[in-house]
């Protein structure tokens, strides 16, 4: 359960906000009445949230300056001013499903058959809006056991990133501009620019677009790419159980759906954390990716490229010959190779496993990034059959040439039982990631968007029960 703003009469699109006459209804309350209402919130809510009256005063400093002068309110009538422009949101209260686990950054004080791990998941409210939660716990051969996810969620600070020329250089990438020039011209920019200045740029980088938009449409375009791009920060205290990312940008407006995390570690450097999601505007999906080192602070961002389009974009966990790769499914049914020199503009490569199987002839696609092993990578899919129902198989790619499968299984490793058939979005399994560790992969899986269940099975058991392709050993 958190805690949003809400503003009377924007929840009909059809309508007007009418916070102004809320304003003005407290305005005339007598300082009595102020003092039993605010009372009466505190005790219905204020154990439902951390910080009540900060959550409050927050809600009124968003509207406030721009509709009414309220600074002459005492802080009581402020608050009780917020508790009117509050109400809950239930975050699971539709669905819960697309778990993705990682291992997590402190391994400290376990067993050696022992792993700490991330677990994300995506939460469906309602509305069908979807946000990102996440829990942690341990994981052993043969078992595993959950951390208390605490009481209280929230969904942190959300801050601009100050790096606009950057975002700026990946909106070029996208149209194809050379790196070299999109970064002269843009270096050109001085740290304030007008709109007509930063349309002229674009204009000399990439001329035909002026044949299409005005300097000020471009500029404006930009600038909509721009605001996708931000930071979320939490508290240090704040246990991973009790955080909420929640959908800041225009792009996301209808939800963050399926996060893959991978943890992407080369050498001696430190592990960075990715996770790939698709952003739902009501109307469009765009691939977006979230990056963080500590699971503390957050940054969010759309990708680009003729790769990173429809769902279901996963990371490779490190470089394979020396460029970035991952899994698309960019013409909607088959799984393909994406390619990038920088981890962001995403090109085409070739399809790696078409809709070959009956259980998968309506499409197939990831569960989550490849695994590491030492006989290849390993991938686990899903794949929709008949009646809509969901499975996930596993296919072996080659390290070295990933392009090239070398074993698949034959038939599903799951399906949905009888006792998992039925909920939100019924007859589904589906993961966004497992984990290995000590020999034995775990499967976290969503049960038909109801719940999340753990499978696990031994490496070496699965990759004998493969069927190997021709001509691979």
């Amino acid at each position: 359960m958190i805690a949003k703003q809400f503003v009377p009469g924007e929840e009909a699109s059809d309508s007007q906000s009418r916070v102004h006459l809320v304003i003005d209804r407290v305005r005339e309350m007598t300082d009595g009445a102020v003092a039993a209402g605010l009372a009466a919130v505190r005790s219905g809510f204020a154990d439902r949230h951390r910080d009540l009256d900060a959550i409050l005063e927050r809600h009124v400093s968003l509207v406030s300056a721009r509709l009414h002068d309220t600074g002459q309110f005492s802080r009581d009538r402020r608050l009780l001013l917020g508790a009117y422009l509050t109400h809950e949101f239930s975050v699971e209260g539709a669905a819960l499903c697309s778990p993705s686990m990682v291992r997590h950054p402190d391994q400290t004080g376990l067993r050696e058959s022992q792993a700490r791990f991330v677990l994300s998941v995506r939460a469906i409210g309602e509305g069908h809006l979807s946000s990102i939660e996440f829990r942690t716990g341990i994981v052993w051969s043969g078992g595993i056991a959950l951390d208390d996810p605490g009481t209280h969620l929230t969904m942190g600070i959300r801050t601009g990133r100050d790096t606009f020329k950057a975002m700026m250089f990946d909106h070029l990438n996208d149209l194809d501009v050379d790196p070299t020039t999109a970064s002269q011209v843009l270096s050109e920019l001085p740290a304030a620019f007008s709109e007509d200045a930063l349309g002229q740029a674009m204009a000399a980088l990439h001329p035909h677009l002026l044949a299409r938009h005005s300097v000020q449409q471009a500029a404006r375009h930009a600038r909509g790419i721009a605001s996708c791009r931000y930071r979320v920060s939490f508290p240090p205290w704040t246990p991973l159980g009790e955080q909420l990312i929640w959908p800041h940008s225009a792009a996301e407006r209808h939800g963050m759906e399926d996060l893959r995390l991978v943890r992407f570690a080369e050498g001696d450097a430190p592990a960075i954390y990715h996770g790939t999601y698709t952003a739902y505007d009501g109307d469009h999906v765009t691939p977006h990716r979230l990056t963080t080192r500590d699971f503390q602070s957050y940054d969010i961002g759309p990708l680009a490229g003729p790769a990173a389009r429809n769902k279901g974009l996963a990371l490779f966990p490190r470089r394979v010959g020396g460029r970035h790769l991952a899994l698309s499914r960019w013409d909607r049914e088959s799984l393909s190779l994406a390619t990038s020199a920088d981890g962001h503009f995403w090109k085409r490569g070739p399809v790696v496993r078409p809709a070959a199987d009956p259980w998968e002839f309506v499409q197939v696609g990831n569960c989550g990034s490849p695994i590491e092993t030492h006989a290849g990578w390993l991938v686990l899919t899903h794949g929709v059959g008949p009646m809509r129902t969901y499975g996930i198989g596993a296919i072996l790619l080659d390290l070295d040439e990933p392009e090239h499968v070398l074993a698949e299984t034959a038939e599903p490793l799951l399906l949905p039982t009888m006792q998992e058939r039925d909920g939100y979005v019924p007859n589904v399994v589906y993961s966004c990631g497992g984990l290995l560790h000590d020999g034995t992969l775990t499967i976290p899986y969503g049960i038909s968007d109801t719940a999340v269940a753990f499978a696990q099975v031994e490496l070496g058991t699965l990759l004998a029960q493969m069927r190997r392709h021709s001509g691979q050993a």
